[in-house]
């Protein structure tokens, strides 16, 4: 190494450094302790005490565990797909070419940039069941048969599909990728396909999808790994909703009970942090897996894309 390449790394590393070192702090040693202290019984209180594979055996016939990772699973399976179709959906519309295309691609982004606690405190007045605005349209046209809207969130039933249509409220990044890769699609590729006579639905099938198929598994995946994650809004919409003070129950019937409320319950109010670091890493396998498993299904469709 020469010395004016030595006098540029040292330049870089110094640039760097703060970065280092807050990756090394704040990210690489928790994840590093977690991992020890997942094979640990640890309560913070006292010293963690070696217990080898014991929380993992203790995983595997916990029955909270298995509901809240079912419930995960159950809104991951639902508010995937729906939030890919309603984004993409938007995001065809909003690229046509049409007056105000800005005014709406601004009222469609805004939900994304709104706090979670102050969405999540108005999805609650909106799941009302006697007042919310969601029943008060359903009745229109339910009332005339003599029916009327769940209770949503007081509902074990809908409790879960009520968080699934909150969650494709706050779209808009999604449609923004979506639309940035819509607008790179070659426009020669529209015009072959119109001069053989292809229908808008066989252009959107058989030339659309097949060139933003790498923009629809990124973003799948990005939703995939956001709804295994879901906590601050099933938290505080459930707490509300119930009053029961106390939203690590997932009320009601422990329908929302979700696997980061009970590994936050597990970590926080029974202190049992080596049993939740235990929770931790079996979601991160988990998503990792998933994740890996989308990325391999959706490989094949888009390496031959334009």
């Amino acid at each position: 190494m020469t010395r004016a390449e030595g006098k540029r790394l040292r330049a870089g590393v110094a640039f760097t450094s703060l970065w280092i070192v807050g990756l090394a702090v704040f990210t690489a040693y928790p994840v590093a302790a977690s991992l020890f202290y997942s094979f640990c019984d640890y309560s913070i209180l006292k010293a963690p005490v070696w217990c080898g594979l014991e929380n993992y055996r203790q995983l595997a016939q916990d029955e909270l565990f298995w509901k809240s990772l079912r419930n995960t699973l159950f809104y991951a399976g639902l508010s995937v797909p729906l939030g890919t179709a309603v984004a993409l959906g938007l995001a065809v519309l909003l690229n046509c070419e049409v007056g105000g295309r800005s005014l709406f691609r601004l009222l469609f982004f805004m939900p994304s940039i709104v706090p979670v606690v102050a969405s999540a405190m108005l999805w609650l007045w909106i799941f009302n069941g006697k007042y919310g605005l969601m029943n008060g349209f359903l009745d229109l046209f339910l009332s005339p048969f003599g029916l009327h809207g769940p209770a949503w969130l007081a509902d074990p039933s809908w409790s879960k599909p009520a968080l699934v249509i909150m969650s494709l409220w706050g779209t808009g990044n999604a449609v923004v990728i979506y639309l940035a890769g819509l607008q790179n699609v070659p426009a020669e590729l529209y015009e072959a396909a119109e001069i053989d006579g292809a229908s808008a639905w066989r252009r959107f099938i058989h030339v659309t999808l097949p060139a933003i198929a790498p923009v629809v598994a990124f973003n799948a995946i990005m939703a995939l790994i956001g709804a295994m994650q879901l906590f601050a809004q099933a938290y505080i919409m459930s707490e509300a909703a119930n009053g029961n003070g106390n939203a690590s129950d997932g009320n009601p019937a422990r329908s929302t009970l979700f696997y980061t409320i009970y590994l936050f319950s597990t970590a926080f109010q029974d202190l049992r942090m080596g049993y939740a670091s235990a929770m931790a890493y079996v979601l991160f396998l988990i998503t990792a897996a998933l994740t890996w498993m989308a990325a391999q299904f959706s490989r094949g469709r888009y390496e031959d894309s334009p």
